[in-house]
């Protein structure tokens, strides 16, 4: 009599479709390495432990191991030897093994991960801040008091130093266009961890922040600091600011005039600002932030013509 031959349950496919995987084994499930490489293995556990999940792979000694779940939302969740977790709950998909004894904290995007590697690579990072499918798209290292450190994606960095890495993602484009409490916490300790002056400010319905003194690209303007307003719009910050606003009025050093889209005024607190018309429509809501903002107006004032 032949066997009965029991078809392997995708769990990630099962995901992808938006069902749970079926009550029993035998599932398929992804388990990758720091450089976000997976392959599929067979596990008939429907609950699996962190040591299970471990054997699958031939980690040993397990102690000298790290496993962490890579959810759906890109987060990573780290599970210890004894801890289980049910391969039938939606989004339980892919898993992270790593040749390490203990795991490294770091910001991304103003989020605090875990992770199970001493380094990470630029192309990790935008990984896991969803931004992986961005080709425009750019990552840095927060460097405090001095210019941010753009990351590549091939480029490894260190996280075994002192103290907690701060990564952010943005725009490394800024596309001009004729038309088109006020800060949150994690807004004001960033900019307040780039050593950068700014009050924030509430004019009838418009609420704004004003970068004080903001060091402009060497050379390029007839000045070499200004302010800059970013007016923040209602729903602020899953909503988009648009625009940004210099004062004084910026003109080119090379050829005494405006850069092109920069010659309408906005008036606020009491003041007449030039308006930078600049628009990009990949925000992402709950991860971006004024970090992605100031992002795109360093690259328009550095591209401007």
């Amino acid at each position: 009599m032949a066997l009965e031959t029991i078809e392997l349950e995708d769990v990630a496919a099962c995901v992808a479709a938006g069902r749970n995987p079926r009550p029993q084994g035998p599932y398929r499930v992804q388990v990758g390495n720091g450089d976000l490489t997976f392959d599929g293995y067979r596990i008939d556990d429907p609950v699996p432990t962190g040591r299970q999940l471990l054997d699958l792979v031939s980690a040993r000694p397990a102690e000298e191991r790290l496993v962490f779940q890579l959810l759906r939302n890109d987060d990573l969740k780290e599970l210890t030897l004894d801890e289980t977790v049910d391969l039938r709950t939606a989004g339980v998909e892919r898993f992270i093994v790593f040749k390490s004894a203990e795991s490294h904290r770091i910001e991304l995007d103003g989020q605090v991960k875990e992770w199970g590697a001493c380094v990470i690579s630029g192309r990790v990072l935008k990984q896991l801040a969803g931004a992986a499918d961005k080709p425009d798209y750019g990552v840095w290292m927060e460097i405090r008091g001095a210019e941010d450190r753009p990351i590549d994606d091939n480029e490894l960095v260190r996280l075994d130093g002192k103290g907690l890495e701060r990564f952010f993602t943005g725009a490394t484009t800024s596309t001009e266009g004729a038309e088109a409490p006020i800060l949150p916490m994690r807004d004001r300790r960033y900019l307040e961890g780039r050593g950068l002056t700014f009050v924030e400010y509430r004019e009838g319905a418009q609420t704004g922040v004003i970068l004080r003194g903001y060091c402009l690209p060497d050379g390029k303007y007839q000045v070499a600091q200004a302010d800059i307003l970013i007016l923040l719009p209602r729903g602020y910050p899953d909503a988009a600011p648009d625009m940004f606003y210099a004062q004084p009025w910026l003109t080119l050093a090379l050829s005494s005039r405006y850069p092109r889209q920069a010659d309408q005024p906005l008036i606020f607190n009491g003041q007449r600002w030039q308006r930078w018309s600049r628009h990009n429509s990949d925000w992402r809501p709950g991860t971006d932030g004024i970090w992605t903002m100031l992002k795109r107006v360093e690259t328009a004032l550095e591209i401007a013509a």
